[in-house]
């Protein structure tokens, strides 16, 4: 998997919990670069010690971890923080429909000229490696389940993000040959997502304070919600298998379920808690989601050797723990 790792939004719910599993797998050497906007340096320091330097600091790969403070946007920087790496996960830039909504350009700046940067980063060093984190918004409104060949006509300004890097990571591996993988992940969640303003940690987190649980629209639009450990698994092996580079996988469940459903089942899950139930209300459908969405993931299970193997109520049973007993500290 390479001995140099750099993990990009590093402090974040996907790269905390990327970071603790790569040192219980036996990387040596994890470099994460951070600009501290969502994720901060404390939830890194929830799963592992760090080193911590800014961004005008030098520094090499060593042993253990060290966190960086500062920007993809940073092109020098970037440059400066890739030297030496094996395999860089870029996770860092806008993660959400809404804000990309409201503010296109940034959404852009972040996505593509972020990664941008990181491809050119990436290709300077000579990285063995670059793993791209995208989503299932490329793929707009196509009819599930969603597939590596279909054709993607996003519906918003953050699926099209998405495709544009998606399209740099091809064109990085066929005209400089650096081995990309891209990723699409879909709607995550797990334990470290305290930040997350996904479906299930605001559900989650609403519940736990004895408030309304608010569904944008009916609550028959669907998603596919892969658990976090998972979801580190698929990344992992997209670093360790060979031949991949310029390939594209869908990182899911292949399960559909309708917003209706997950919450349902998260009420099922904290009264078996003791934690009794709460309201649902339904809000106005939100502009730029989709209505259905869930993945047929048989190319990552052929080719990488990955399945998603935690079921739902296993998934919502360890994320409401993490949260109570956040809520208790």
């Amino acid at each position: 998997m390479g001995l140099n790792w750099l993990v990009t939004g590093g402090c974040g719910f996907i790269g905390t919990n990327l970071v603790k599993k790569l040192q219980e797998s036996g990387v040596k050497s994890i470099r994460v670069l951070d600009n501290l906007s969502v994720g901060t340096a404390e939830d890194l320091a929830s799963v592992c010690d760090f080193r911590q330097f800014s961004g005008t600091d030098r520094y090499s790969f060593s042993p253990g971890v060290a966190l960086i403070q500062g920007d993809i946007l940073d092109a020098e920087l970037v440059k400066r923080v890739a030297v030496g790496a094996d395999v860089i996960v870029h996770l860092a830039g806008n993660t959400g429909v809404a804000p990309s909504v409201e503010d296109p350009r940034s959404d852009c700046m972040a996505n593509v000229v972020g990664t941008l940067n990181m491809l050119e980063a990436g290709r300077a060093c000579k990285v063995g490696r670059f793993i791209y984190a995208s989503s299932g918004a490329p793929a707009g409104n196509a009819t599930p389940p969603i597939h590596e060949e279909i054709v993607p006509h996003p519906v918003s300004p953050y699926g099209a993000s998405k495709l544009a890097c998606e399209g740099y990571c091809s064109a990085y591996f066929h005209s400089f040959g650096l081995q990309t993988v891209v990723l699409r992940f879909s709607n995550v969640y797990g334990p470290g997502s305290v930040h997350k303003h996904s479906v299930v940690a605001s559900f989650i987190k609403r519940a736990l304070e004895g408030k309304t649980l608010e569904i944008f629209g009916d609550g028959s639009q669907t998603r596919d919600f892969i658990f976090v450990d998972d979801l580190v698994e698929a990344i992992i092996s997209a670093a360790a298998v060979e031949s991949v580079g310029g390939e594209l996988f869908q990182v899911a469940t292949s399960r559909e379920t309708n917003v209706a459903e997950i919450a349902s089942a998260l009420l099922d899950v904290l009264e078996e808690k003791g934690l009794g139930r709460v309201e649902i209300k339904n809000e106005q459908f939100r502009t730029g989601d989709v209505q259905r969405n869930y993945a047929d993931t048989s190319k990552a299970r052929e080719t990488l050797g990955w399945k998603a193997s935690v079921n739902l109520e296993e998934g919502l049973d360890k994320t409401i723990d993490y949260f109570r007993e956040l809520k208790k500290e």
